[in-house]
Order: C-alpha cells, then structure tokens, then sequence
C-alpha cells in the first residue's frame, strides 16, 4: 500500500479513534455476569467463537462488499451490503451498536476529507435506506482510501478485539500484559476469520452466535449496564 493508505489503516485501528467502540461489549458483560467468563482463558474462547460464527461469516464478508463497490464508486451495492448485514444481525443491541458506530465514523471521515460516495452514503442513511453498519462504513471508507482490502479486513478484526478486550479490562480484574498476551494468541483466529470471508459472497452471509444473542437479550433487560451492548 501507499504511505497515505498505511497511515490512514493505522489511524482506523487506533483504540482514540472516537466512534465509541469504547462504549460497546457485544455481550461480554452480560457473560462477565452470569459467570460464563472469569478469566482471560474464558474471554479468549467467547472471542475466538465470534471471529469464527460472526465476525468472519457476516461482519468481514459485508466490509469486502462494501470495499469493492466503493473502489466501483457503486453507492447502491454499498447499500445492499449494509442491508444484508443487518438482516443477519439479529440481537437489537448488536445493530443499534453498530449503527451507532457506524454514524460516527461516517460523520467523522466526512468531516476530515470531502468523498462523493460518502457523501452519497450517508444521505442514504439520514433517509433511512441505509441502515450505517460500522463493518460497512469501515469497508467503504478503506476502499475509497486505497487500503487494501484484506488489510481493511485486519483494521476491522484488530478493533473489534481490542474493543471487546478494553471492555473485559473494566469488568475483570486483568492487567494490560494479559489483555496483551491475549490478543497475540488471538491471531490465527483473526488469520481465518478474514481467510473464510474472502471465500464467501453477500448469499453467503450469516451469524451463529446463539449464546451471544440470548444473553444480549438477557443484557437489554439489566438493571444495571455499564456497556451499550
């Protein structure tokens, strides 16, 4: 990749990158208190389930559709890709999460660089034909920046852990070396993840991450929440 693209791959992996991942647990917490995970070994096994059932299936599979059609300047299959990935999302927390962050990063690269087709994109999602999914807005805004598309694939997978692992830091009591060793033993997993997504098409699209969307529904109905989802 250029130099431009490297650094713009950096800066969307950046845990400062303000689009509120900080704020998102996609379930943790509710695992963290149901005593399902007690230790980094446990969270290691939940992540590793959402790399292989969710992340690569559905999130990565959506990000490269997007990816193409905006090096396509194709805002309508940019459309269809959000579309179909919020059609397999099936926990309501899971897709206001992504949506949320999705809006900011949109509104965030608008507001750093003028781009036709994100333009056109977010006017989709201010009337709603859109749904704004942040593995989209990643796809869409890596292609249109000349990050390549598996390398966009590993921006996507190396916030979504860090995310999840700065949430398990809050809720466990885990020091910044284990989280650390964590996400180092975590990269074959991330390795194919974004290796079983190249193979699949926008029909092939699909999550299974039952226990996660249980207790997604158990966490919408907690007394207390210290996490969006």
């Amino acid at each position: 990749m250029r130099d431009d693209a490297t650094l713009e791959a950096f800066r969307l992996a950046d845990s400062f990158l303000p689009v509120g991942t900080n704020s998102i647990s996609s379930g943790i917490e509710q695992f963290v208190q149901e005593g399902r995970i007690e230790n980094l070994d446990d969270l290691r096994a939940v992540l590793e389930a959402y790399l292989r059932n969710q992340v690569g299936t559905a999130d990565l599979v959506a990000l490269r559709a997007a990816h193409e059609a905006a090096r396509d300047d194709d805002v309508a299959a940019v459309r269809a890709a959000d579309r179909r990935l919020t059609a397999v999302t099936l926990p309501a927390e899971f897709r206001e999460a992504a949506t949320q962050s999705g809006a900011r990063l949109l509104s965030l690269q608008r507001d750093l660089r003028s781009d036709p087709l994100l333009d056109a994109y977010a006017a989709a999602v201010d009337d709603g034909t859109a749904p704004g999914n942040h593995p989209v807005v990643l796809g869409a805004v890596a292609g249109r920046a000349g990050i390549a598309e598996r390398e966009a694939c590993l921006v996507y997978c190396h916030g979504f852990l860090t995310g999840l692992l700065g949430a398990a830091q809050r809720l466990l009591s885990v020091g910044h070396t284990g989280v650390q060793r964590a996400l180092d033993r975590l990269r074959p997993t991330v390795r194919a993840a974004v290796d079983a997504s190249d193979a699949r098409t926008l029909d092939d699209l699909t999550s299974f991450t039952p226990l996660a969307e249980v207790l997604s529904a158990d966490h919408e109905r907690a007394d207390r929440r210290l996490f969006l989802s």
